[in-house]
Parts: structure tokens; C-alpha cells; sequence
């Protein structure tokens, strides 16, 4: 057999989903949502993550057949813009508990909201509004709730309750999740790279790479890490590391994989890893002088890259040189991102709860709540919010192209979030004030308009 060197990269497999271990009895969707495989792939009681089976797949697709959504009429047709009142959801659940009935799934899913693009306080009403893009929903191919023409995720309440939750002490702790491999981990890899010079056997250098590498931590910040927020970040940072390491396909155009933009130099283990994580991308907030009247402008989501320096004892440190193809990669996912986002739910997703931390942030840093007399108690506190099993190690899968040159092992990377810092940049546009008194009919008989 011929001996060839190749590119290697080493990627954590770690996309959290809804399982049949993980998900309460009696929500929207029935069985659907106790599928161990929605989303992409399960995890265990363990926290352990795995991919799913042929098996799961054929399951999840026969699910996703014989599971209807119960959508309202009036809430099927898409509007630009749909209102809907945090009073009135808070009534909503405060009625649900006192009649011991489940939570209706117009709620569950904020009336098809798919994007919250402003915050509207109505002192007189004493409420506050969420207003964007909706439509009726059903389920994805992943498992998600999309809206039926856009096939853009809807917010959840869920989500909605962990930002709202967060809002103050995201002024001193960020919101994350990372998936990393120990420094054990490193140096074991480290000993092994010494040790091979030329890849013979493809699988058994791989797995060797695999084994000595070990299983990767994943780590959640700001959140608790039993929420479907924190189980949204971990999704997205590995569908961004599936497409990175060609394991699968990016759903569009011009987007190819870091594999074939790396052009590793010399012969052995090459010693920068190369980062990704995504971050919140906005424009600073439009806002009326009153600040009665907030719209959150950009397109949400960016990926920054840096590199950690592993020495040979498998000890990380900050890169001093910059590795010009990860950079590349991460400004394309930057750019392609709104057309990933509408084509991959798991992005969507990460979206969405990127502008509800926003808007977490804002109402608390603005106290909004104290300016409409507004008080949530289920929202902020008493409302249960739905748990999985945390997500706490996956295994780490190894890649390789052929190519000239050494090694390149991907270390990490994950998601961040400082919706504090984006909530503190705001200018006056008092168009957005125009919109505000377009909105401002009566929406005491119901929640949504």
C-alpha cells in the first residue's frame, strides 16, 4: 500500500437534541417529540451525545408523517409583522395553572414568530410587545417547528423564559457553550503525532488519533444547561463543525469546507488548532427618544475565528500567527449565514435565541418592566421550563484529506453570547416610533395580533 501524508482535523461531534430519554410526556407533538433522533442525533441519560441510526432516521421520518400541529387559523398566513403581548402571555400561563391545563402550542410557539425585530412598551396598557415576521408551522426534516412557506424556526416559550431569566446577570456573565478537548487529551495526541510521520493505513491512523484524543468536554454558561437555549447553542456549533470538516455538505452554494481551503506546511503534527465560535451580529439598536420603542437591526449571527497553540506537552496557549484559511472560512459562514439559516433549522435556531437574549437584556437594562407597571412572575420565575439531560462529553471523529504537507487538528470552538454589551449601543430613529403607533391597537381580548 501506498504511503501518502495527509491533512488531518479533528472534529467534536456534539449537536444535542430532543430524545426519547430527554423529552416530558404530554407536550405538543405527542410522540414526536420523545424521538431520540430530533434534531440530528441523541443523547443519552449520560449527557453522552451519539449520532443517530438508520433506525432513528426511519423512525423520525415516520413521525414527522403522522404528527399535525395544531396551528389557529388566523395565525397560517405569513405577516411581516405579528404582535404579541407579554401580558397576555403571562395571563395565558397564570389561567393554565390554575385549571391545570397544558400550556395551548399558540403559545408554546409565540404565534409563529420567527424573528423578534421590535420591542414595544405601552405604559397606558401596561404591556410590552414583541413584533416580527410570522406565519403557521409544522415540523422540519431536523425535527424543528419552521414556519410553513419560509421554513425559518419560530421562537419558543421556552426560550423566550431562559432569555427573559438571564437578563440581569448577563451584565456579568456571558452566554456560552464550548466543546473542548482536555489537556490529557492533547498531550496523548501530541505523543502520537511524534510518533507518525507518513499516514499508512487511513482508518487505523485515524482512529488511533480518535482514541488518543479521547472524548471532548462541552461546557454551558449564563444558562442552565438542561434548557432547550443551551441545547440550541451546542446544535449550531456542530452543525458549523460538520460543514467545516466536510463531513457533510454545506446546504448552500459557495460555502466549501476549511478541508479545502487548508494548505498545511511540513511534515508531522502542524501545532495551530484552529477556532471557530459564533457571535451575536447586530447594528446598534434603533430606539425612540421616549424609549418606548426598540428595533433590533442586523442579521444576528457572525463567525470569528483564533487559534490555540498546542506545545508538545499538549499544552494550549493563545496563537501568535494567524491562520489565514480559518479566517477565510469564517468570514464565508459570516456571509452565507442568513442563507444557512433558511436552510438549516439548527441555525435558525441559534438566531432566534440570540435576539431573545437581546431582548432579555434590553428589558432589563432599560427597565421596560417597571416603565409599563408590568409584572411576570411565571415568565421570570415560576413557570417551569422544560429539562434534558445536560450535555456533558462527546467523542471526538477525525478526518483526513490527502495533500501535501503535515497535520491540522481542530480543537474547539462553541458560542457567545454579551447580550448586555448589544443592548447598551442604541441611536434615536424615531421611525421606529411610527411603527409603534401603527401597532398600538388594543390587544387586551388576545394575545396576538
Amino acid at each position: 500500500m501506498t504511503r501518502s501524508t495527509y491533512g488531518l482535523l479533528i472534529l467534536a461531534c456534539g449537536l444535542v437534541a430532543s430524545s426519547l430519554r430527554d423529552c416530558p410526556v404530554g407536550e405538543a407533538g405527542g410522540g414526536f417529540f420523545q424521538n431520540r433522533a430530533v434534531g440530528g442525533v441523541a443523547v443519552d441519560a449520560n449527557g453522552v451525545l451519539e449520532a443517530p441510526t438508520v433506525q432513528d432516521d426511519q423512525e423520525l421520518a415516520q413521525l414527522r408523517e403522522q404528527t399535525k400541529l395544531d396551528v389557529p387559523a388566523p395565525l397560517q398566513e405569513f405577516t411581516e409583522r405579528r404582535a404579541v403581548s407579554l401580558k397576555q402571555i403571562e395571563a395565558t400561563l397564570r389561567k393554565c395553572q390554575a385549571e391545570m391545563k397544558p400550556v395551548p402550542e399558540d403559545v408554546k410557539y409565540l404565534a409563529g414568530l420567527q424573528r423578534v425585530q421590535y420591542v414595544f412598551v405601552y405604559p397606558e396598557r401596561q404591556d410590552i410587545v414583541l413584533v416580527g415576521p410570522a406565519e403557521g408551522w409544522q415540523l422540519d426534516a431536523l425535527g424543528n417547528v419552521v414556519g410553513v412557506t419560509t421554513n425559518r424556526p419560530v421562537l419558543l416559550l421556552d426560550d423566550l423564559m431562559v432569555a427573559l431569566r438571564s437578563g440581569k446577570t448577563s451584565a456579568q456573565e456571558p452566554i456560552t457553550c464550548s466543546i473542548d478537548p482536555t489537556e490529557e487529551g492533547l498531550a496523548r495526541v501530541q505523543a502520537v503525532a511524534n510518533r507518525l510521520r507518513e499516514m499508512g493505513n487511513r482508518e487505523e491512523t485515524l482512529a488511533r488519533i480518535e482514541e488518543a484524543l479521547g472524548p471532548q468536554q462541552i461546557s454551558v454558561t449564563g444558562v442552565a444547561d438542561t434548557s432547550h437555549f443551551a441545547r440550541t447553542m451546542v446544535a449550531a456549533d456542530f452543525r458549523m463543525k460538520r460543514i467545516a470538516m466536510d463531513f457533510e455538505p454545506a446546504p448552500v452554494k459557495g460555502m466549501p469546507s476549511f478541508l479545502t481551503m487548508v494548505n498545511p506546511k511540513g511534515r508531522g503534527m502542524n501545532n495551530l488548532l484552529p477556532r471557530w465560535w459564533l457571535a451575536p451580529n447586530y447594528e446598534p439598536l434603533a430606539r425612540t427618544a421616549d424609549g418606548l420603542g426598540w428595533e433590533l437591526r442586523g442579521q444576528g449571527v457572525k463567525c470569528m475565528s483564533n487559534e490555540d497553540y498546542v506545545d508538545s506537552t499538549g499544552q494550549k496557549t493563545n496563537a501568535v500567527s494567524k491562520n489565514p484559511a480559518a479566517e477565510k472560512w469564517a468570514a464565508t459562514m459570516t456571509q452565507k449565514y442568513p442563507e444557512l439559516a433558511e436552510r438549516d433549522s439548527s441555525f435558525g435556531e441559534l438566531r432566534n435565541i440570540m435576539d431573545l437574549a437581546v431582548i432579555g437584556a434590553l428589558i432589563e437594562k432599560e427597565q421596560l418592566l417597571e416603565i409599563a407597571s408590568l409584572q411576570l412572575p411565571r415568565l421570570l420565575g415560576e413557570q417551569p421550563l422544560e429539562r434534558y439531560p445536560a450535555p456533558k462529553q462527546t467523542a471526538s471523529k477525525a478526518s483526513a484529506i490527502k495533500q501535501r504537507g503535515g497535520w491540522v487538528i481542530s480543537a474547539s470552538g462553541g458560542v457567545e453570547m454579551l447580550p448586555w454589551q448589544i443592548a447598551s449601543e442604541a441611536e434615536t430613529v424615531e421611525a421606529v416610533g411610527d411603527v409603534r403607533s401603527e401597532m398600538s391597537a388594543d390587544v387586551d381580548e388576545i394575545w396576538w395580533e
